[in-house]
Order: C-alpha cells, then structure tokens, then sequence
C-alpha cells in the first residue's frame, strides 16, 4: 500500500469496487478471485483492504473510474429479461431497461419467466443487506396458478414443503382473484432462493402459469408500467434503508 500523510482511512476491496459502479461485492469478490484486479499493479485477494486516497486499482488493466453516485431504481421487468448486467447468450438484461445503467447492478434476482418488481441500486451495502435473509425483507408474489387451491393447500404452503435445497415455506399464502388462466395467489415469502416459489407450488401439486413479484419490503410495484423503471420515492427510500439499518445517502451523494 503506498503510504501517505496521516493514518490511512481503508475500505475492502470489494466494497471500494462496488462504490465505483465496478460490479455488486459478490460480484467484485468473483472479479478478484478471477485475477483480473490489481491492487498497485500486483495482484490481490478477496478480504484485501485499499486506501482510496493513494492505492491504485484496475480491472482487466484499466483504471477504475470516479464513484457513482448512490440511487436506486424500481423496474418492472418484463418477461425473457434477464437478472443480470449482460448476458453470454444475448438475452435483453434488465440494463437494457433504464436510460443510463452506469454503475447500476440488480438486487438479487428474477428469473426470465418471471416478471415485475426488481431494484437497481448502485449502493452495494444495500443490495447486500435486501437480499440477505436476516435482514427480513420480504417478497410479495402474485402467482397465476392450476388448479383451485384449496384452504388445506394454502395452509401446506405456509407449514412448509421439503424441497431438493431445504425446506421452504410462505409466510402468508391468500387467494386474491380469478384470471382467465387460472386462480390468483398472493404469496409473502421470507427467502429468494432460484425459482422457489415456483417450487413450493409445485411441491403442493399446483402449476403456476403466470409469477409477478409486486413488492420488495416497503417498496410496490403500483402501476409502473412493464418494461419502465423509475428513481424510489423519498419516503421509499427512507422506509427500505432503514429497514435493513442503514442510513438513507443525502440528497446529492
């Protein structure tokens, strides 16, 4: 590390990354772990501490850039984006989606036949702590499904099912509606692991047709249109920063 006047104010690495818009701390610990990040030319590890003020860092040899500024965006996704920055196989990403992606990355996850509410944020505490399961952010999904559940079913799915990963369970499971399609079921869960909802269905002997994801914690999804994104209200931001213990950035940063 090179040295400088005073005692040297050090983040980790992956969360100095992740500031400068560079990928997610998950992300970044993949970019270090790949040695394609450098830390004053000599190649570093996951854990590693930087002084922003003097060190040097790069990415596949370029220079990081100045910090983005921290903001996050709701977008309602559509159908056959995918959850990621970009995509080996060509797919539209949720990028795709919102006029000026830089330093943005997904919080969590949608899967590509899933759709609605998926937060962009370039604030990597806070993607972090949405998406870990102790800090209790809750999903909310409405699942198009066949056929009727019955009250003994939605009681299933809230007692728990045994899946191939673990267990998994609904906090609350209610009828909403009738669609063309099928019975609509609101489902409120705890977790996201990789298409656990549709697992904890089928697991209940129901196929879902149709899966929409209208709230992250404090956040909904309203009526913000398929396809648009828009910045979280102030009064959201507030709510979901302080939900998972972090203080809300100041206007400006």
């Amino acid at each position: 590390m090179i040295t400088s006047d005073g005692p040297a104010v050090t983040e980790r690495l992956n969360h100095y990354l992740a500031r400068h818009g560079v990928a997610s701390r998950r992300g970044a610990d993949a970019l270090i772990e790949q040695g394609r990040v450098r830390l004053n030319g000599a190649p570093t590890r996951p854990g590693t501490q930087v002084d922003p003020g003097a060190d040097q860092v790069t990415v596949d040899g370029l220079p990081i850039g100045e910090p983005v500024p921290l903001r996050t965006l709701v977008l309602h996704k559509p159908l056959g984006v995918v959850s990621t920055r970009s995509d080996p196989q060509g797919r539209p990403t949720v990028l795709d989606m919102v006029d000026d992606p830089r330093g943005l990355y997904p919080v969590g996850r949608l899967d590509a036949d899933s759709r609605g509410l998926l937060l962009l944020t370039s604030d990597g505490d806070l993607a972090l702590r949405v998406t870990h399961p102790r800090h209790g952010i809750t999903k909310l999904y409405r699942a198009t499904v066949t056929p009727h559940p019955s009250k003994q079913t939605l009681r299933q799915i809230i007692e728990g099912v045994s899946l191939s990963d673990g267990p998994a369970r609904a906090l609350d499971a209610r009828l909403a509606g009738e669609e063309r399609k099928g019975e609509v079921v609101e489902v409120l869960m705890a977790e996201g692991r990789k298409r656990e909802v549709r697992r904890l269905f089928a697991a209940v002997g129901l196929r879902v047709t149709d899966l929409t994801r209208i709230a992250v914690g404090p956040v909904t999804l309203g009526r913000l249109r398929e396809g648009h994104a828009r910045p979280l209200t102030r009064v959201e931001e507030r709510e979901l920063y302080q939900a998972v213990g972090l203080t809300p950035p100041k206007p400006g940063r």
